[in-house]
C-alpha cells in the first residue's frame, strides 16, 4: 500500500504553514521534499511521522513503523560507536547487525568514544541508527548535514541498495542531489494563506 496522504494541512506554532498536500509514496519509493528555509519541511515530516497532529487531512501506511531522524545525531558522547549502536538496537528490540559498519564506514571507530568523532564522524554514527532500528517508512530532516561527498554517497547507497531495495519507504527533505531515482514535491505551491483551514483541493500524486 505504501504511504498515503490526502488533503494535508500543517502548522507551526499554531499558524498554518502548508494546505492541501495529497501524494503517495510506494514501497521500496522515495520521495524528496523541496522547498526554501521557513517553508514548513520540517513541520511536514513531523506530522507525518505523527509526533503532532495535523489541522486537516489524513496519513495513513506510517503508523508505528516509522521514525523521524532530525538534525539531532542523538550520539552519547561518554559510549563508544558500538555502545552507541547497541542501545539503540536495545531500544528497539533489535539485535546489532554487524554490517552497519561496514555501510556507513565506521568499522576503524568501533571502540572510539563518540565524543571524539569529529562532526562528519558523528553525522555518519547517528544516521547509522537508521540500519539498526529497523523501522520500514523513515522522515529524514537535511540528513546529509555535515556530510563531505564520500559519505554523502555512503548514506545514499544504504538508503537505495538497503532500505529501499528491502521494501522500506523514505520521506527526505534536502537539497543535495542523492542520485536516487525519486520523484520531487515543491513545497511552493503548497504554502497556507493566512486564513487557511486546511483541505484544499490541490494534489501532488
Amino acid at each position: 500500500m505504501g504511504l498515503v496522504v490526502l488533503g494535508l494541512a500543517v502548522a507551526r506554532g499554531g499558524i498554518p504553514v502548508l494546505d492541501g498536500l495529497s501524494f503517495s509514496v510506494p514501497t521500496g519509493s522515495a520521495l524528496i521534499l523541496r522547498g526554501p528555509n521557513g517553508i514548513g519541511k520540517t513541520t511536514l515530516l513531523r506530522t507525518l511521522a505523527g509526533l503532532q497532529p495535523p489541522l486537516a487531512g489524513t496519513v495513513t501506511g506510517a503508523d508505528e513503523d516509522a521514525a523521524y531522524a532530525s538534525h539531532a545525531d542523538g550520539v552519547k558522547a561518554p559510549l563508544s560507536v558500538t555502545e552507541n549502536l547497541a542501545f539503540w538496537a536495545e531500544v528497539y528490540g533489535r539485535n546489532l547487525p554487524q554490517d552497519v559498519f561496514a555501510a556507513f564506514d565506521l568499522e576503524a571507530l568501533r571502540d572510539r568514544a563518540a565524543g571524539t568523532l569529529s562532526s562528519g564522524q558523528t553525522r555518519r554514527l547517528g544516521l547509522a541508527r537508521l540500519g539498526v532500528i529497523g523501522r520500514s517508512v523513515l522522515f529524514l530532516d537535511e540528513p546529509t548535514n555535515s556530510l563531505d561527498a564520500f559519505s554523502v554517497r555512503l548514506f545514499a547507497d544504504w538508503l537505495r541498495d538497503r532500505h529501499l531495495a528491502a521494501g522500506g519507504i523514505a520521506v527526505i527533505a534536502t537539497h543535495i542531489d542523492l542520485g536516487i531515482d525519486a520523484p520531487i514535491l515543491e513545497l511552493s505551491p503548497y504554502v497556507a494563506a493566512p486564513d487557511a483551514s486546511g483541505g484544499s483541493d490541490e494534489a501532488f500524486l
